[in-house]
């Protein structure tokens, strides 16, 4: 068998063929990075042999469209964190930089970490979808964050008095009153950039609530065993179903945990037997899982109930919900990849610790 690296880059794709007992490099081919060049490398690889694995760096945007090319031909694909390539890159290239010395790198990592352990490529276009519009949002929201801070600024400066609590600029109620206040003023350039200043705001809010509703129906059709997790709402559910990308192509909760870094790291010695924070894996997943953790530490009593046993024996409050979150990732990948039942009913808000 062999283990085709793959280093995507905007314009190309460059492709290492590596033997998979041997780790020696059998062949390497550039393409343009569009259908033409995929469907080249696509015939490359078929005519190195019968058994072969595409391990395609994990590049979001420059490597999404490689991946579901061959996916959707019938290829396997596995996924190479950028995380597991530092490592690689500066122990087991050879010495320079090039985009065959770098897929080369990918195919060897996908090797020593196993191929079965790394996260295969799924299609999913509804997962797509939702991250997507999940990611569009975050920047709006972000965006919106940037003009509330330079809005203040500019308040502050006009009226020194005007307190605004946190929080404020998100509500029609204050930008209306701020709104008006501005239309009483003299028309300087300071309060001409605050009324734009409110305008966007109110325009990005409005979008904002649009997707939210939007994503929560696609969360809804995609995922409705997900928000009956307590904890668990539309916009985390999104996060969650959007970056696992396919829990189907994790074999086991012990894999997904892994990947949302919510698997503990063991680092012990000698009569010392303990584990540290996985700082690896997807922080996205890891801060959705860790959502979640925080709510139910708050609201489900179950959940209550098993920090402070964690902390009763000595762990921190930190700890204590690390704990939390690797059994939240066995429930998701448990709800996510059990068959539902047609008569399928809600369950009831039972523990998560099951």
């Amino acid at each position: 068998m062999i283990v085709i690296g793959a280093d995507p880059h905007k314009s190309t794709h460059t492709a290492s063929a590596v033997d998979a007992r041997s780790g020696e490099l059998r062949s390497s081919e550039t393409v343009s990075a569009r259908a033409a060049g995929h469907a080249q490398l696509l015939a490359w690889g078929r005519s190195l042999g019968e058994q072969r694995v595409w391990a395609i760096e994990d590049c979001r945007h420059v490597s999404g469209n490689l991946e579901r090319f061959l996916v959707a031909r019938g290829e396997r694909v596995v996924r190479v964190a950028p995380k597991l390539m530092a490592g690689a890159r500066r122990s087991t290239r050879e010495r320079g930089k090039s985009d065959a010395i770098d897929s080369l790198a990918v195919a060897r990592a996908a090797l020593r970490e196993g191929l079965e352990r790394l996260p295969s490529a799924h299609l999913d276009e509804q997962a797509l979808e939702i991250k997507l519009l999940a990611d569009h949002r975050e920047d709006l929201v972000s965006q919106r964050s940037d003009d509330q801070r330079r809005l203040r600024w500019h308040l502050h400066d006009l009226w020194p008095e005007l307190e605004i609590p946190a929080g404020a600029l998100d509500r029609q109620r204050w930008l209306d009153k701020v709104s008006r206040r501005l239309a009483r003023a003299e028309r300087s350039a300071r309060v001409r950039v605050a009324r734009e200043l409110v305008r966007a705001i109110r325009e990005r809010t409005r979008r904002e609530r649009e997707l939210e509703r939007e994503i929560t129906l696609l969360v809804r059709a995609k995922a409705p065993r997900l928000l009956e997790l307590p904890g668990c709402g539309p916009l985390t559910a999104a996060k969650l179903v959007s970056e696992a990308a396919g829990f189907e192509r994790f074999s086991s909760d012990a894999k997904f945990a892994r990947l949302a870094g919510a698997a503990p790291i063991p680092v012990s010695s000698g009569r010392t037997d303990r584990h540290r924070l996985d700082r690896g894996g997807n922080r996205q997943l890891n801060c959705a899982l860790h959502r979640v953790a925080v709510t139910q530490g708050r609201v489900h009593p179950p959940a209550r109930e098993f920090l402070a046993r964690k902390q009763a024996e000595g762990r921190t409050r930190m700890d204590a919900l690390r704990s939390l979150k690797r059994h939240l990732a066995r429930t998701v990948w448990k709800t996510m990849t059990t068959p539902q039942t047609p008569n399928h009913q809600p369950p009831a808000r039972t523990p998560v610790l099951t």
